[in-house]
């Protein structure tokens, strides 16, 4: 049953005994300025039903601040009337949302419906079509006036103001939300719309039009990209609900095709919705594979390719570890390095005290192991890898209860090896040290940065390990995995900015990684450095990020990657990269090449993908001779 809240409180009701119009009470804000008074004679166009009541929309305005349409919440009344039915009403204007649900927007509705009259019967309504060459289309970057701060809708701190308390005049040409508001409960077309995702957990289909919108990529994704020096928000996004005659939507993919679409615009579950009259249709779906990285292992021992795969919670008998190996072995090339995240216990989600993912990562490598060799198993597998991981304290680091996930390192014996020490454990913090030599080494190798602060609280602990190469040559790695976003709120929610879930958390884990990166620049400037794993926020969220500004490269400002393509994970609207490589000033200067796989983002459907995240590949140079591989010139690097 659909419990409601409303957002007045009405001790001696309001009567307004002349006619007043759907633009009346729709207002040029998002508050209706009748809420909580009872309206008379209201008339307009049925235009779509549903189990809960049915829409109604008069005579428009020329101002587009004001929708002419309207939802009747009366399922009794619904079944009298009928699509095309000029009625005329009373009822009380109420400001709804559900009691469950306190940052929803409100839906302006008529409740309470009475002295139902059907003045007309087959008439027709015209929606609005929104494309280039049709009537309207959305603003194309900014979500809302009160997203402000730094980092526009990422800015931090959130939840600064409220937007229905706000309760602004619409501005629907700047504004994504104004927009979407100023159409509430009309009759739309999108011609042709673009996929943006696959579906959510109900079935619903993010879309786009014609429109243009900042960040569109080669698979008709949209990226999270700066605009102005601001991330966009791809306000010209919306969610297509469930078809109000039954049908089903299709199942979409990044980039589908689909026919037009004509609904109503509403809002429900935290979001602005078109709930299509029926379903459409799938026009052209991509079919282009991913590619497999260009980039490969060489024998140069300066030349490392490194790996970087959220593997989503792997234990010893996941369906998904063939497909992971796949990536790993013919996408990915079976890199030098590979940093994982994700690796759970040997028992998997069983809660039962066990720590170890030892039996994990050996099938893995065994699983890889076949991949190179081949379905036949014609060809030898040149190499295996070797692993290190550090087990955890008992659910203590988050993820599924009883999962144990960690970060985990996989690596070739003949092309890296981990320097001589000791491996560190759960709770103890490994130091830069100086060995018997004089150079830099850790003091647990690997082990774990800081573990016992409290920014690792219920969240994986990073992993630093220090390396050499087959000609002696030293650099250091970090493996992360930060809080998740849970307890964010809807892009389309009351509060302004967005909540960003844990990101107050997420930035304590990186200042802490920061000083320890710091901790190694302080003692060789030039020592090559690489951070990398599923750092769960954009690096557009400045704010979060902020600690390793003067510290670190972002590879994809290294290899001078297209912004539009910089993406590991699509979720909701976005196509966006919450898997980050940096690395240091002096593997910065000496160039890198870097590529997102997209064996997952491109699938052709949600549950084809091995993992939600995809991998991603990258060559650099980490010895502090600056060699060309094609046997051009040798540059000594005394010092950068």
């Amino acid at each position: 049953m659909k419990t409601r809240q409303t957002s007045f409180v009405v001790a001696i009701l309001s009567v307004v005994a002349t006619a007043v119009k759907i633009t009346d009470i729709q207002g040029v804000a998002f508050q209706s300025p009748f809420a909580g008074e009872w309206v008379h004679n209201v008339t307009g166009v049925v235009t779509a039903k549903d189990r809960y009541g049915f829409w109604v929309e008069g005579e428009p305005l020329e101002d587009t601040r004001v929708s002419n349409g309207l939802k009747v919440y009366s399922a009794t009344l619904g079944r009298h009337v009928q699509t095309g039915d000029l009625v005329s009403l009373s009822g009380r204007v109420a400001e709804y949302r559900q009691a469950a649900r306190p940052n929803d927007l409100y839906l302006t509705e008529l409740e309470l419906p009475s002295n139902l009259e059907v003045l007309s019967e087959g008439n027709t309504v015209i929606p609005l079509v929104l494309s280039k060459t049709g009537d309207r289309i959305p603003p194309a970057t900014l979500l809302s006036a009160h997203d402000v701060g730094p980092d526009g809708w990422l800015s931090v701190p959130n939840n600064v103001t409220l937007l229905e308390r706000a309760n602004a005049t619409l501005r629907p040409d700047r504004y994504g939300l104004d927009f979407w508001e100023s159409l509430e409960g009309r009759l739309v077309t999108i011609p042709t719309p673009t996929a943006a995702n696959f579906p959510d957990m109900f079935g619903s289909v993010w879309v786009y039009g014609d429109w243009d919108i900042p960040g569109k990529n080669e698979r008709g994704g949209l990226t999270i990209t700066p605009v102005d020096k601001m991330p966009d928000s791809h306000p010209g996004t919306v969610l297509i609900g469930r078809p109000l005659d039954g049908t089903r939507l299709p199942k979409s993919v990044v980039g589908m095709k689909l026919s037009d679409i004509t609904g109503v615009v509403t809002y429900q579950f935290g979001y602005y919705y078109i709930l299509p009259l029926t379903a459409p249709t799938v026009l052209h779906t991509p079919v282009q594979a991913p590619l497999p990285a260009s980039i490969t292992s060489t024998d140069h021992p300066c030349e490392i390719i490194i790996g970087d795969y959220n593997v989503e919670n792997m234990s010893p008998r996941s369906n998904h570890i063939p497909f992971i190996a796949d990536h790993i072995a013919n996408y990915l090339h079976s890199p030098d390095i590979m940093f994982l995240q994700e690796i759970q216990d040997d028992s998997g989600s069983r809660d039962n005290g066990v720590t170890s993912a030892n039996q994990t990562l050996t099938v893995l490598v065994k699983t890889i192991a076949q991949a190179q060799a081949g379905e036949d198993n014609e060809v030898i597998a040149p190499y295996s890898y070797s692993f290190v991981d550090i087990d955890p304290e008992d659910n203590m680091d988050g993820g599924k209860a009883g999962g144990n996930i960690r970060v985990a390192y996989l690596w070739r014996p003949e092309k890296v090896s981990l320097l001589p020490g000791v491996r560190g454990t759960a709770t103890q913090a490994t130091e830069v040290v100086e060995d018997a030599n004089g150079q830099l080494t850790l003091s647990l190798n690997p082990g774990r940065i800081d573990p016992t602060s409290d920014a690792w609280e219920e969240t994986r602990k990073p992993l630093a390990a220090a390396w050499q190469t087959t000609n002696g040559d030293r650099f250091f790695t970090v493996n992360v995995h930060l809080s998740s976003k849970r307890f964010s709120s809807s892009q389309h929610g009351d509060a302004r900015p967005p909540v960003n879930g844990r990101a107050v958390q997420r930035t304590h884990q990186v200042k802490v990684t920061a000083t320890f990166v710091d901790s190694i620049l302080a003692k060789d400037s030039s020592a090559s450095i690489i951070l990398a794993g599923d750092m769960n926020d954009f690096v557009q969220t400045r704010t979060v990020f902020h600690p390793l500004h003067s510290l670190l490269h972002d590879i994809n400002d290294v290899a001078d990657i297209d912004p539009a393509e910089r993406y590991t994970y699509v979720y909701e609207q976005h196509a966006q990269e919450i898997d980050h490589i940096f690395v240091s000033d002096a593997v910065a200067k000496r160039g890198a090449e870097v590529e997102h796989v997209h064996v997952n983002t491109w699938a052709l459907s949600a549950s084809a993908r091995a993992s939600d995240h995809d991998p991603t590949g990258a060559k650099i140079w980490v010895c502090k001779r600056l060699e060309d591989v094609a046997g051009r010139r040798l540059v000594i690097q005394a010092d950068i």
